[in-house]
């Protein structure tokens, strides 16, 4: 892949155009109104750039509030993806109401997202974010901050279109198309691709190159609970 420019996606790892994907944000803060939704609008972001078409919603730092949102989005989205609540605070609580919503677990999707953390910072060790299956779909949790949640989405990229068709896409064991109808026909057309900022200028300035190594206060990986 070096001879692609950063952000493209191969068309290996698109998904069906329309293949449906939702987005909690898991924040006190967002919930209440003091903070905008960084990650969410750039997970959203790069999610539609792989293919998906990307509804979005918010929870508090609550388990109930969380397991709800994701349990709702089950019924009409493939793959959910929470941004948020990763840490070791008391508040951090996305793991826990995961694992309430999940009927199994994807060790190795969560650890390549923490081993392509690591390669930046040992902080991202102390993420405990799920990924795991309910009702045929996934269920991932990446971190609050935007860089850090765009990161572990990008450790995912390579396998996420197989694991979703795996879990009963439209090209797996035969299935009829009309089987599943939150998926789209596989045969529609494909996004072009596109070139989001690089995970080194996420708002787009064109600042070259890679960014030193950030320092404890300002890792995104430690999820810490800024002003949620």
């Amino acid at each position: 892949m070096a001879d692609l420019a950063p952000g493209a996606v191969p068309e290996a790892w698109r998904v069906p155009i329309a293949t449906r994907a939702f987005v909690l944000t898991v924040s006190d803060g967002v919930a209440g109104g003091s903070r905008h939704d960084d990650s969410g609008e750039a997970l959203a972001a790069r999610l539609e750039q792989l293919g998906f078409m990307v509804e979005r919603g918010i929870a508090a730092d609550d388990r109930d509030a969380i397991a709800v949102g994701i349990r709702s989005a089950l019924d009409q989205h493939v793959l959910i993806v929470t941004t948020g609540g990763t840490g070791l605070t008391p508040r951090d609580v996305t793991p826990q109401a995961t694992a309430s919503v999940l009927e199994y677990e994807v060790p190795g999707l969560a650890e390549a997202m923490r081993a392509a953390g690591r390669a930046k910072t040992p902080m991202a060790d102390l993420s405990r974010g799920l990924v795991g299956v309910a009702r045929q779909r996934l269920v991932v949790n990446v971190p609050g901050s935007p860089r850090a949640a765009l990161e572990s989405l990008a450790a995912l990229e390579p396998t996420l279109r197989h694991a979703l068709e795996t879990l009963g896409g439209p090209f797996d064991h035969g299935m009829a198309a009309d089987a599943r109808p939150d998926l789209p026909d596989p045969g529609q057309t494909r996004l072009p691709d596109l070139e989001p900022p690089g995970l080194d200028d996420p708002a787009g300035t064109g600042a070259p190159g890679a960014t030193a190594a950030p320092t404890e206060r300002e890792d995104p990986w430690r999820d810490l609970p800024r002003s949620r």
